[in-house]
């Protein structure tokens, strides 16, 4: 019965929840109707303090004992919306079992996953099993052109400058074995408790399995400017973290690999800058001309690459007023060509061939960017194209 709490589940199912009152009942029952019948399951509701009154929702149904669904339910009431990561880990530290499951709770991630997440944990010798949308014969159903390449863009980066090797790490449906979390410290930063797990578990053994995400048809997304930074925040310390935790090598092919990997890092997080500020202005903000948004896109991009190349890819931190200004213009001097190409090209593709404005700028930032790499690195930076 709902209400009935297992002493020590086999199985927790950590489920997140802000404003999901029209969805969290439903997707409760689906996961009932799916369990593996012989495997004792807990699931666990965490409840940001919805002004929908999730958390009463949930309550309600735990305590109705007409509500019968074949496992256990409880729920953590939290103050106040305190960020996804932390709610799962506030989760997984209030349950029992050795096997772990995270899931949305608005159907993106269907529950009918879950016996296979749990037959590869149990059958094989994996330590996290990833519900992946973008291994061979996952998908997306749903999203927008814009939020598909907002997607791939953050995984590009995660996946750059961070090491991860999954091809969907920033995946919010997955589960592991809870011994892999043994000594390990999180911050919980943001949306993407996953990344956090797989850069500090080095050494897991990671399985990816196809599913296609369906986007939600009732409430809300949670995607916002403030989601958007607290991921640059977490692949910030997640990158630090990495770093203090590596041998220092001083052979010359890696550190160069590592300096080429960082500068497209910075690249791509330019890229998706530069994509999001330009939208932002064109369509969501102020609805500017769709030249002068780009334009403020490139502008905002540039500085951004220039500082994360000066402290992160080179290491540079004296910022001695003469020294940076002097980087500074030969960085926009150099991306300015680039630039140039960019809004030549969003103007052709745009007027003449009638290309949809998110589809032309992406073309046009890809191309410029790769030339901005060229210039900058042998004349800003002083490195060889070739080295």
């Amino acid at each position: 019965m709902a209400n009935i709490k297992q002493s020590q589940a086999q199985v927790s199912v950590i489920i997140p929840t802000y404003n999901e009152s029209e969805n969290i009942i439903q997707v409760l029952k689906s996961i009932g109707e799916h369990l593996p019948k012989d495997v004792e399951v807990e699931a666990i509701v965490v409840d940001d303090n919805s002004p929908d009154g999730t958390g009463k929702v949930v309550e309600d149904y735990i305590t109705d004992t007409r509500n019968e669904v074949g496992y256990s339910i409880d729920i953590i009431h939290r103050g106040a919306k305190s960020g996804l990561s932390s709610a799962i880990l506030d989760g997984i530290q209030h349950s029992s079992a050795e096997t772990i499951v995270v899931m949305d709770s608005d159907f993106s991630h269907p529950p009918k996953i879950i016996p296979q997440l749990l037959e590869e944990i149990k059958t094989s010798d994996y330590d996290i099993v990833i519900a992946s949308r973008y291994t061979a014969g996952g998908e997306v159903s749903g999203w927008s052109t814009k939020r598909k390449l907002i997607s791939k863009g953050a995984t590009g980066i995660a996946k750059a400058g961070l090491g991860v090797n999954e091809s969907d790490p920033m995946s919010g449906f997955f589960a592991f074995k809870r011994k892999i979390l043994e000594g390990i410290k999180f911050d919980a930063i943001g949306y993407k408790m996953l990344l956090e797990i797989l850069v500090k578990t080095k050494g897991a053994k990671v399985k990816e399995i196809p599913y296609t995400f369906t986007d939600r048809t009732r409430g809300s997304s949670k995607l916002d400017s403030s989601t958007m930074f607290d991921f640059v925040t977490s692949v910030w310390k997640l990158y630090r973290y990495g770093h203090s935790t590596k041998v220092s090598d001083t052979r010359t092919s890696v550190r160069f690999i590592s300096k080429a990997g960082r500068f497209y890092t910075v690249g791509a997080s330019g890229l998706l800058v530069n994509y999001i500020v330009s939208l932002l202005f064109a369509d969501a903000v102020v609805n500017f001309w769709y030249i002068h948004a780009t334009i403020i896109g490139i502008a905002i991009s540039m500085t951004s690459n220039f500082i994360l190349n000066k402290i992160w890819t080179f290491e540079d931190r004296n910022f001695e007023a003469k020294k940076t200004l002097g980087q500074y213009g030969k960085f926009v001097g150099f991306s300015s060509l680039g630039a140039l190409i960019q809004l030549g090209m969003v103007y052709v593709l745009v007027d003449n061939y009638q290309i949809i404005y998110p589809l032309a700028l992406i073309i046009a930032v890809i191309i410029a960017a790769s030339s901005n790499f060229i210039l900058n690195k042998k004349w800003t930076f002083k490195e060889k194209v070739w080295s």
